[in-house]
Order: C-alpha cells, then sequence, then structure tokens
C-alpha cells in the first residue's frame, strides 16, 4: 500500500542560480553566503597555494579553520591561477553561464586582469557583477588598503563606541565592518536579479565596508547632524531615552529600556519606588536625560533590594522591556536559538544559522561545510571546459 509522503521543500529562493564567487577573506564571503544559504550554486574560486587566506586562520577543529567554514559553507572550490590562459579560459566558460559574479578585490586588481565588468557584460550582459572593497570603486580613498578594524576607526564608530573615561573601542565580538559590507552586496545583489527580470539586462554593484558603516551609525549621525559635532562615548545607555541602560541589581547587572514615560511609571510602580515617577527631575523623558546619573543612583538603590532574577521576572510581567546580560555561550543555549533554528551543523561543527526565514522553503538544521581547496576541481574544469577543448 502506498504512503502519501510530504513533498520536499525547494532549497530556497535562489535555487538555480549560478554564483561565482571571487571573494576572499570575509566581507565578500560572508554576501555570498547568504545567497548560498538561500539556495544558489556558488562556486569559490581559490589562488593557488593555500587557496582563501582564512584556510590558515584560526580557530581550528582538527583541521578545519572554522574562520574560513563560517562564510564558505555549501559552497564548491576549485583553484584557478587567472594569469594562466587555460584557467582562464575555463573562468570565461563560468562567466557566460553565471547569474552572478562576486568579487572583493581592491580596485583595479579586476581591470589589470581583463576581467572587469564592461569586458565581463560583453560575453554575458544578464551578468550581476558585485564588487564590495573597503571604500568603493570611487572618490580618493578607492584604493586605500582596508581590513575591519581600518574602516572602524575611520567610519567613527571606534570614537562613539565605549565610556566617557575609557578609550575608543572597536566592537566586540565580530568584525562589524566586514560584516556590513557583506550584508549590502546581498542587498545589492537581490535588488539586481529583481531588475534583472523586468529589464533582462544585468548591472555592477559597487558596495564598500565604509559606506555600510557609515550607514550602521545611526545615533552618531544623528547627533553630528543636530549638532554639528561629534557625540562623546556615553557606554550602554541610550542617547536619547532614558531609563535606558545596564542597571545593577544586589547581585549582577540586567538590562531595561524604558522607551516613553507610561512604561518609566510603570517600572517605578513594579520595583517599589513609585516616588520616583513623580519627581519632577525625573516626569517626562527629557527631565530624565537631563539628570540621568541622578536616576541611574535611583534606580539602582531600589533595585540593590532584590537579586536580578527577581527584577526580570516581575519587571517583565509589569510590561517593561529588560533582559539579562548573557554571554556568547548563554545565548547560544537560549531556547529560542534553538526555536529559531540559528545553530546548526555544517561539516559537523556548530555554526549560525540562516537569519533569513522565508515560507515555503527549508530551512534546514544541518548543512553541507565548507569544501576543501579545490575539492571540486576536476568535475568543474570538466564542466566548464571551453567548447575547442571538449
Amino acid at each position: 500500500m502506498m504512503t502519501e509522503t510530504t513533498p520536499a521543500k525547494p532549497k530556497g529562493p535562489f535555487d538555480g542560480l549560478l554564483v561565482i564567487d571571487l571573494t576572499h577573506v570575509l566581507n565578500g564571503p560572508f554576501g555570498t553566503t547568504i545567497l548560498t544559504d538561500l539556495g544558489a550554486r556558488t562556486i569559490k574560486i581559490e589562488p593557488p597555494g593555500h587557496g582563501d587566506d582564512t584556510r590558515t586562520y584560526g580557530p581550528y577543529v582538527g583541521d578545519q579553520s572554522l574562520y574560513f567554514s563560517f562564510v564558505n559553507r555549501g559552497k564548491e572550490s576549485i583553484v584557478l591561477n587567472l594569469k594562466d590562459e587555460g584557467d582562464r579560459a575555463i573562468f570565461l566558460e563560468m562567466v557566460r553561464k553565471a547569474d552572478v559574479l562576486a568579487e572583493n578585490f581592491r580596485p583595479g586588481v579586476m581591470d589589470r586582469l581583463g576581467f572587469n565588468y564592461e569586458e565581463l557584460a560583453k560575453i554575458n550582459p544578464r551578468l550581476i557583477y558585485a564588487s564590495s572593497s573597503g571604500f568603493g570603486q570611487t572618490g580618493p580613498l578607492a584604493h586605500y588598503p582596508a581590513y575591519d578594524t581600518i574602516v572602524q576607526a575611520m567610519s567613527g564608530i571606534m570614537m562613539a563606541t565605549g565610556f566617557p573615561d575609557g578609550p575608543p573601542t572597536r566592537v566586540g565580538g565580530t568584525s562589524l565592518s566586514d560584516l556590513c559590507g557583506g550584508v549590502f552586496m546581498f542587498c545589492g545583489i537581490a535588488s539586481a536579479l529583481y531588475a534583472r527580470e523586468r529589464t533582462g539586462k544585468g548591472a555592477h554593484i559597487d558596495v564598500s565596508m565604509f559606506d555600510g558603516t557609515l550607514a550602521f551609525l545611526q545615533h552618531a549621525l544623528m547627533c553630528w547632524s543636530a549638532t554639528g559635532k561629534a557625540p562623546a562615548r556615553i557606554g550602554n545607555r541610550h542617547p536619547y531615552m532614558a531609563p535606558f541602560d545596564v542597571f545593577q541589581a544586589q547581585d549582577k547587572p540586567f538590562v531595561i529600556c524604558c522607551g516613553n514615560d507610561h512604561l518609566f511609571k510603570a517600572l517605578c510602580d513594579v520595583i517599589g519606588a513609585p516616588e520616583l515617577a513623580t519627581d519632577p527631575r525625573f516626569v517626562e523623558n527629557h527631565d530624565r536625560m537631563a539628570n540621568n546619573d541622578a536616576l541611574k543612583a535611583a534606580l539602582e538603590k531600589a533595585l540593590s533590594k532584590q537579586p536580578a532574577a527577581h527584577w526580570l521576572d516581575v519587571i517583565h510581567k509589569a510590561g517593561v522591556p529588560v533582559g539579562p546580560l548573557l554571554d556568547v555561550a548563554e545565548a547560544a543555549n537560549l531556547p529560542q536559538t534553538a526555536a529559531r533554528n540559528m545553530l546548526i551543523k555544517s561539516g559537523g561543527v556548530m555554526m549560525p544559522g540562516n537569519p533569513v526565514k522565508i515560507s515555503g522553503y527549508d530551512d534546514p538544521h544541518e548543512r553541507p561545510g565548507a569544501p576543501k581547496l579545490d575539492e571540486q576541481g576536476a568535475a568543474l574544469r570538466k564542466e566548464f571546459a571551453a567548447p575547442e577543448a571538449k
């Protein structure tokens, strides 16, 4: 007797899309990994020798670089020397069949190889050609070398991060500027693919880590726009709302965020300090901002009477936004993380899942791992051999 089975969901909205990935290190590979997670076939072209530099970066699990694996899972790898005529011919066959080409070399490198957008568009007018670099393809800093920390330093975000009595601080736990560049590269590719459906034509996308970081600055740029001055470092508090900060309880700190006067009154009531809501220094948000230090001291005096777990419970039940301070291990073990499938297995290693959830498409808990260097090289050379070589 036949049993009815549920048809498998499609891999993702980009299933059938062919991406030729010349990106390396972090910002470009992060953008093409989003495409890969959403179903695209991504062929990573690596240089002879050790391939992508990140294959030599730690941390390692066995002989596997997690730095490389986190942003290259599910891709295919082929080693090509783009200065060798035979390998150039294979590359051009890939371009003829590709939907997307992504690269994050310093501006000018693809020109010198003879593979700039104008040349490749001649053989594939539908090609979406994405370039991501430190400062973009134009402007006086176009050729300036850039790593994440350089861009964080030059964008203003380091000067705005930290406490007033501390030094400028790089955003911790992540290479923010690299990832901004990768996210905006993905946005540009998706936008250009949508436009191609209407026009039939490809496009050149020019994304920079510097531009992406500026776009993420938000409060700091608001302050400069309003006052003409760069903002001072203010630590964890919000620049325009109070109380909106880290607060010390009896045993440890936690976070409270009151975005309006109603929430502030509810907070005062539930922590047993209703008088603070009517104190002339704290009645409205602009009053609280002007007297933020006094407000924080008054709140922490009340909060010192109970441990953080107590306050997290009662403040949450009162409808006031509140949250614990967690380290990475604690965040990874939250039930919410599991419920959203945000820790997956790839190549036998735990890594972040795909944050883009789209109805009708699968979001597997296990995904293919990152390829070994040139792992699919022989098969890809056969698949994309020039016609005269077949």
